[in-house]
């Protein structure tokens, strides 16, 4: 069966990207679970599961990509309004783009491999 990019960020980039930004919020900034799960619009239990690594552990973000997300948490704990948007950043910047395209062809064996779907 043939995915769309747009499944894999779904399925793996949004849910790493949530937990990544779950831990920045809890360890570095100090805030509760409870207060993360408001601010990313998700469960307490989903904040849970990130904590203790049983979601969104598909993908390792490099350090780069991890630097980005550390400064989106700082923007999304200020103004909340502004986590649509940051994830949107984090989406796409090329080096996630990148983590899409190894993602896309190795969940789907039929994707030739010249394909740049992910990169466009």
């Amino acid at each position: 069966m043939t995915h769309m990019p747009q499944e894999i960020v779904v399925w793996y980039v949004l849910p790493t990207i949530r937990k990544e930004l779950a831990k920045v919020m809890v360890s570095d900034e100090n805030k509760s679970q409870k207060k993360v799960a408001d601010i990313l619009g998700v469960s307490p239990a989903a904040i849970s599961q990130y904590m203790s690594s049983k979601r969104g552990e598909e993908i390792v973000f490099e350090k780069n990509i991890l630097n980005e997300i550390k400064l989106s948490a700082k923007k999304i704990i200020k103004d909340k309004t502004k986590y649509m948007q940051e994830v949107l950043r984090i989406c796409n910047l090329a080096s996630v783009r990148l983590v899409v395209c190894k993602m896309h062809k190795k969940e789907d064996c039929d994707i030739p491999d010249e394909c740049d779907a992910c990169m466009v």
